[in-house]
Order: C-alpha cells, then sequence, then structure tokens
C-alpha cells in the first residue's frame, strides 16, 4: 500500500450532543457529549483507518485541549507527527434539535500558530521519505501565510509524491497556481473560486475543465451533496450519483470522499473506481449524527449498489 500522509494547519476536538429542543433563555438538558478529534486532514487519515489503510496524520496541538486531542486520535490507532504550538487546540460543537430534527453547528476561531510551529510542520513533512499521496486539508488558522499548501505542492512535486488539497478560498487558487494531483471543491467553494454567486452543472464542467486544460491539476472532483460528485480530467467528464440515504449529518461526508478516493488510488484503482467508491464513503459518513465519520460496512454496502 502506498504511503499517505495527511496536513492539518487547525485540527478540533468536535462535539456533538442533542436536546430535546432548542429554546432560547432556558436551561437545555442535553446528551453526554460524544467527542471526536476532528480537522479536514485528521478526519482523512481517521477514515482513511476505518476503511482499513493507515495515513500518517502532521498537525499542531497545545494546552489541555491539545492534550485531550491527541489521545483521543491516538485511541483510534492513527499514526502522528504532533507539532507542540503555543496555543490551546480549538474546539467545535454541533447540537441537534430533537424536536425538529435540525442540526446547528458552531465553528470556532481556528488556534494562531506562531512561524517556527508552522514551518516545524513543513520541515518535518520534507523530511518524510517516500511519501506517494500528501493530503493538506482544511481551513488555515491566523499566522499560517496562504501559501502554505502552494509551498507543500512544490514540496511534493520535488519528492515526487501526488499532493491533493482541499480548501476554500485564495489557499486553494494558489495551490492550483504551484501545481496539483487533485483538488476536490465543493459547489459552493467552486462557486467562490469562480467569483459567481451559484453555478450549475454545466458551469461548474467547464471551471473545472479549464482548471485542468491550464495544466496545473491533472483531476478535479467537485462534491455536489445529495447529488452525488462530477469527475473532469483533460480526458473525460463523469457524474456519480449519490445512493439514496436516510440522512442524519454531513459533518465529515467530504472528508470521508477524499478519504475513500485516496485509499482507493493507494490500492491502484482507477480514478473512476476512486471516486465512486469516494462517493460511498461520503454518502456512509450521512447516515451516522453528530460528528461520526463513515463505517465500513455502510460504505460496502452503498458502493455494491452501483
Amino acid at each position: 500500500m502506498s504511503s499517505i500522509v495527511t496536513v492539518t494547519f487547525s485540527p478540533s476536538i468536535d462535539k456533538s450532543f442533542t436536546v430535546p429542543e432548542m429554546v432560547p433563555d432556558k436551561k437545555l438538558r442535553s446528551t453526554a457529549p460524544h467527542l471526536d478529534p476532528g480537522g479536514g486532514g485528521i478526519n482523512v487519515a481517521r477514515a482513511i483507518r476505518i476503511l482499513g489503510g493507515e495515513a500518517t496524520a502532521v498537525f499542531p496541538s497545545g494546552g489541555y485541549t491539545g492534550k485531550q486531542f491527541n489521545q483521543l486520535l491516538a485511541d483510534e490507532g492513527v499514526p502522528s507527527v504532533i507539532i507542540e504550538s503555543n496555543n490551546e487546540t480549538r474546539e467545535n460543537i454541533v447540537v441537534v434539535d430533537q424536536s425538529k430534527n435540525l442540526q446547528y453547528r458552531f465553528g470556532m476561531p481556528g488556534t494562531a500558530l506562531q512561524e517556527k510551529e508552522w514551518k516545524e510542520i513543513l520541515r518535518v513533512i520534507d523530511e518524510m521519505p517516500d511519501i506517494e499521496y500528501l493530503v493538506c486539508s482544511g481551513s488555515l488558522p491566523p499566522g499560517v501565510p496562504e501559501d502554505i499548501y502552494a509551498q507543500l505542492a512544490v514540496m511534493a512535486k520535488r519528492k515526487g509524491a501526488r499532493c491533493i488539497v482541499d480548501t476554500p478560498g485564495r489557499a486553494l487558487q494558489l495551490a492550483i497556481d504551484a501545481g496539483l494531483y487533485l483538488i476536490k471543491p465543493n459547489i459552493g467553494e467552486l462557486s467562490a473560486f469562480a467569483g459567481k454567486d451559484y453555478l450549475s452543472v454545466d458551469d461548474a464542467k467547464a471551471i473545472a475543465k479549464g482548471i485542468v486544460t491550464n495544466g496545473h491539476c491533472e483531476v478535479v472532483v467537485v462534491s455536489m451533496g445529495a447529488e452525488g460528485a462530477m469527475l473532469v480530467t483533460k480526458e473525460a467528464s463523469e457524474f456519480f450519483t449519490s445512493p439514496h440515504v436516510d440522512r442524519k449529518s454531513t459533518v465529515g461526508a467530504g472528508d470521508s470522499m477524499v478519504a475513500g478516493i485516496v485509499y482507493s488510488l493507494s490500492l491502484n484503482k482507477s480514478i473512476q473506481e476512486a471516486v465512486r467508491y469516494g462517493v460511498a464513503c461520503g454518502t456512509a459518513a450521512t447516515m451516522n449524527p453528530g460528528t461520526e465519520l463513515c463505517k465500513k460496512e455502510d460504505v460496502e454496502a452503498l458502493y455494491a449498489r452501483r
């Protein structure tokens, strides 16, 4: 199996719980919180572990919450390279209103990193041998330069690794300019990338095709929520529909999709098979409440529906 490394600059402890009903100015009795180690690349590494593979997660961690985060990830058996940071690791909260079956997601601000901390992450990755897939996923916290994923893309190219980026905004544009193997924007992120409020499927295909044909990115996978995903390469464009399921949460669905794609590629599957499997992983994640990722048995059942 190929060597997979994920990098996350803004990890978080994701807490999820339910309340009977969301009512203002009233003490609400909740269920006991469920805690998961979260953040883009962290979730990708966790999901790859769930699927039967292995990925090494590189991330900063600090303070009391950082120690708790590290233990949560260790409990799942995910190999880690931890960069000690001065500031506390952040926390995010997901609350489900049982009366209306509505989900409320509270994303806390990213914890600032010092220059020496994010540079240490670059140094660690640069010294890792035999990386075949480098997955750069998640938002960037204060203190981290917008071109950090572009720097990692250049590093990956020098090391002969395929670089995969899943992030929004300017950081994505700079990474594309540096040259990537694959990006996985959702339809909203692709709309923002194109400077538009809305994209039709045809518009999305044209923009993705433009990214590929400029020679800076080999593969674009556009996740389209319950509709599935679109694969665009120089050779072809293909749409993969998502199986219909009872959706409980969308938290971690995109990360599960990336995990499924990278895991499949590491097993020498074609890009078409990898995206089909990724869609099954993303869909499987939506079947679970709160911050849970996909379950392997659900993934295999959904993948078999094709």
